[in-house]
């Protein structure tokens, strides 16, 4: 298992960069989406709502990767791939936080009153960062 530093966490968590993570589709193909990123745990972390396409894909193959790029400095990241773990307890909690983090809104905006959210939770394997001082 690999281990995020603490300043590639804070990086993550504090910051209102988007994410790219991709998973991977049931003919192995990468399906790569923009998502909010958190940390839970010491684990980064994502939301999204059951019947799309990120946790089915999950569902068959738990490996994803996740990218966050500063948007001012191409050439500072965090690159973070393993297995992931879903869970629907304090999704709808997480998700409330990140729309406060990215679109300073206290509850998620788009919500439809039949979606369950999930969170996302990355087990950090291979982790890969740029721009940060050791």
């Amino acid at each position: 298992m690999a281990r995020l530093k603490e300043q590639e966490k804070q990086f993550i968590e504090r910051n209102p960069y988007v994410g790219v993570v991709t998973t991977l589709r049931d003919d192995g193909s990468p399906h790569s989406t923009i998502v909010w990123v958190d940390m839970e745990n010491g684990k980064p972390s994502f939301n999204t709502a059951m019947g799309r396409a990120k946790p089915k894909h999950l569902e068959h193959d738990p490996r994803a990767s996740l990218l966050v790029v500063d948007p001012n400095d191409a050439y500072k990241w965090v690159a973070v791939s393993g297995h992931t773990q879903m869970t629907e307890e304090g999704a709808d909690a997480q998700i409330d936080k990140l729309a406060k983090k990215y679109v300073g809104k206290d509850k998620y905006p788009w919500r439809k009153p039949t979606e369950r959210r999930v969170t996302v939770l990355i087990e950090p394997e291979k982790v890969d960062a740029s721009g940060f001082e050791d």
